[in-house]
């Protein structure tokens, strides 16, 4: 049978989508929303599996070594760029081994700072972070993950000294914000959102390159610090060697799916923004931001725990 009939008849059986971080984050709920989209246009279900641990290099390694027949997939993101230069020990090169097949979001971080903080904009916060260093607390997610490496590319290009302060999750680095006892986070928008429009955290800038349409009166990091950027993403990628004519087909559906008003309503709920493309342009953000966050990595001499 040859390759092209195979990806006529594609999928024939279930589909396993790998997710690396637990059930209920902003990642399992792309990946549902896609798997249930997959799952009844193409008539054969998309079934998820969660396999947390290391920043999802545990289910990235898991997916590099599965057959690359289509039935296996992989949700991938920022953490997976990032990763690529923080764990040095990996067993496989995310950039060969996971064949990219379709973006989905975009996600923009926000800085965030408790009200107790007296800067009110980004050169006030840069003045204020110069005028007390090592005084003001950066929280984030943890070590290496995307809310402390897009901070950490902040105090390279600012030249400001702050304490990181890597908590377990997005969730408690929130509470100890809420309450205080760290002064900033550039945390990812879904999760600061209802807090900036209750009042209780000041959101200075978003770190993406233009306003967002959900935060139209706040500037972006860039207009301060001429050419910052940073901004997640999610999408999905299979083992490398996955026939073309059944990633083209599932880019097909995912673009389909992306222009669909519901689904686009449920990403912008989430704090995203659609994200759509071929393969190719995938690959390019994807190995882009591998370049991209090495650089910050190697600067601010992050290890992995």
């Amino acid at each position: 049978m040859s390759q092209i009939a195979r990806a006529q008849a594609y999928p024939t059986r279930p589909v396993r989508i790998v997710v690396g971080f637990p059930a209920g984050g902003a990642t399992d709920i792309t990946a549902r929303l896609m798997a249930q989209w997959l799952s009844d246009r193409l008539g054969q279900q998309f079934v998820i599996e969660n396999r947390p641990g290391a920043a999802g290099t545990i289910a990235a390694e898991a997916v590099v070594k599965a057959a690359p027949d289509g039935y296996t997939l992989l949700q991938i993101g920022t953490p997976n760029a990032i990763n690529a230069t923080l764990y040095t020990n990996l067993s496989f090169n995310f950039v060969r081994d996971i064949a990219p097949v379709g973006s989905i979001t975009r996600v923009a971080y926000v800085v965030v700072v408790h009200p107790s903080v007296p800067a009110k904009t980004i050169p006030e916060f840069i003045a204020y972070a110069k005028a007390s260093p090592g005084r003001i607390n950066m929280a984030s997610a943890g070590n290496g993950t995307p809310q402390h490496v897009v901070g950490e590319l902040f105090k390279m290009m600012a030249g400001v000294d702050m304490v990181h302060v890597p908590y377990r999750g997005g969730a408690p680095a929130t509470t100890d914000l809420l309450g205080g006892q760290v002064q900033v986070i550039f945390s990812p928008l879904p999760e600061s959102i209802e807090h900036i429009r209750a009042g209780k955290l000041r959101p200075l800038a978003v770190t993406t390159a233009t306003r967002l349409e959900v935060l139209p009166d706040i500037p972006t990091v860039g207009d301060f610090l001429p050419g910052y950027e940073a901004s997640g993403w999610q999408g999905i990628g299979a083992p490398r060697n996955t026939p073309a004519e059944i990633i083209d087909k599932l880019n097909k559906e995912i673009g389909v799916g992306l222009a669909d008003p519901k689904i686009k309503a449920r990403i912008a709920e989430l704090g995203g923004t659609v994200l759509a493309g071929s393969p190719a342009d995938f690959g390019k953000r994807v190995s882009e931001d591998v370049e991209k966050w090495a650089k910050v990595i190697k600067f601010a001499h992050l290890k992995s725990d």
